[in-house]
Order: C-alpha cells, then sequence, then structure tokens
C-alpha cells in the first residue's frame, strides 16, 4: 500500500515526520512528536480552514473483480473508533507499508485527526462493506494538499482484501476526488520493497519522477485518463 505523506505523519500517504532513521538496515518513519492538534468549530483535524459540506458525490458502489459488493465514500468524524478498528487488524506488514512503524493501537489523536477533514484540502476515502449488525471499514486512501494544485496520498487495505482490486479502486477514486478538487499533482511515498504498491501506482497513474533514498521510493504523478472511447 502507499505510504503515507510528509506533511502529516508519514505513511499513511501522507501522514508522519519527515524524520528517517536506520534501524536494523529497514527505514522508520516516525510520527512527529507534538501530536495532531483538536480542531475548533468549523475547522478541519489540521486547523487549516473551514470545513466544505460533504461531498455526497464521491459516494460509490462498487464491484470487486470476485463479485464481492463494496461502499466508498468520504470519511465522517463518527468514523473514529471504526478507523482504529481497521488498525487493529492489519497485519504488522501492512501497517508497517503504510505508516513505516507499527502501533500497538492507533493512537487516538490520529484517529481523531485522520476522520476530520475538510474533504476539499484534506481529503480520505474510506471502503465499507456491510455487516449484518454494522457497516465495517476495510480501506482508506486519503491526500493532503502540500500546496495549491499538489498533494500527498496513502492507502491501506485490510489483508483480506487485498488483491481483489480494492486498492485499485480506491486510489482512482481518490485522484479523480482530487482533480475534481482542483489537485492536478499527486505524490507519495513507498518502501523499496513494497512492489505491489508501485505497480498499482504504474497501472493507475502517469508517473512524471521516480527517486529512492534510505529505502524509500518517492514517486510524483499524474492521473492517468481513461483513452477516449473508439481508441485502440
Amino acid at each position: 500500500m502507499l505510504t503515507q505523506p510528509r506533511s502529516e505523519y508519514r505513511c499513511l500517504l501522507p501522514d508522519y515526520g519527515n524524520s528517517r532513521e536506520q534501524t536494523g538496515g529497514k527505514p522508520v518513519a516516525h510520527a512527529r512528536l507534538v501530536e495532531p492538534q483538536g480542531a475548533g468549530p468549523g475547522v478541519d483535524a489540521g486547523g487549516r480552514g473551514p470545513v466544505a459540506e460533504y461531498p455526497k458525490e464521491f459516494e460509490r458502489e462498487m464491484t470487486l473483480r470476485d463479485g464481492a459488493r463494496v461502499r466508498i465514500r468520504p470519511v465522517l468524524p463518527e468514523d473514529e473508533p471504526r478507523l482504529v478498528a481497521l488498525y487493529g487488524r492489519l497485519s504488522p506488514r501492512t501497517a508497517h507499508q503504510r505508516f513505516f512503524t507499527v502501533w500497538k493501537q492507533l493512537p487516538s489523536s490520529w484517529a481523531h485527526y485522520f476522520a476530520n477533514v475538510d474533504y476539499r484540502r484534506r481529503l480520505a476515502l474510506v471502503a465499507e462493506r456491510d455487516l449484518e449488525w454494522r457497516p465495517e471499514l476495510i480501506g482508506v486512501a486519503r491526500y493532503d494538499a502540500s500546496a495549491e494544485d499538489t498533494a500527498e496520498v496513502a492507502t491501506v487495505v485490510q489483508d483480506y482484501w487485498q488483491g481483489r482490486g480494492l486498492g485499485r479502486l480506491l486510489l482512482e477514486e481518490l485522484l479523480r476526488a482530487g482533480e475534481a478538487n482542483g489537485i492536478r499533482r499527486f505524490s507519495a511515498d513507498v518502501l523499496a520493497d513494497n512492489d505491489r504498491a508501485l505497480r498499482l501506482l504504474a497501472r493507475v497513474a502517469d508517473l512524471q519522477e521516480r527517486n529512492t533514498e534510505d529505502g524509500v521510493t518517492t514517486l510524483r504523478f499524474t492521473r492517468r485518463r481513461a483513452p477516449p472511447e473508439g481508441s485502440s
């Protein structure tokens, strides 16, 4: 899965701090020592401005390759405990690929930050499936704008749902939503040995730049558009 953005943490595909160190030969990204601050009324959790109206136009009912049905929608503040639960179902490998570190439990301050966005400069799309008693989150894709028309992206999919096309659907929908919000360029940090994430990006994005340093590959890209109808 895609890593997190530098602007916040660094591995959700945009979520830690900028520091990296070598530990046992493996790169480790660290969350900032200063935890994210709560938002005031009408302000997103990053304190970056007014929260836009919930963008219902980004909701989708999707069918995976194996016929499973999932719902993709923008994150809501009430998803905070669901994000904590999703993290608890990730394998240590998946958690490390996404966050460059492994927590025993997703810190409540990060869960709050992830669940509260402004839907424009910061957006997260969640994938959920219906259980008999409640919906359950199974994946997340998010971006965080780092410049006027540029954003860092990150994705994570629960292990059981990997390899079924969900990661690609989430990333495609996130890039499409980003463009609708005026984002034209994207970037992502990915562990250099995360072949699945690198192949995914190569399939859904037009790569503009690729650089690997200290075991982390940084990619800059734009959304790949579908070929016109009738073209071969």
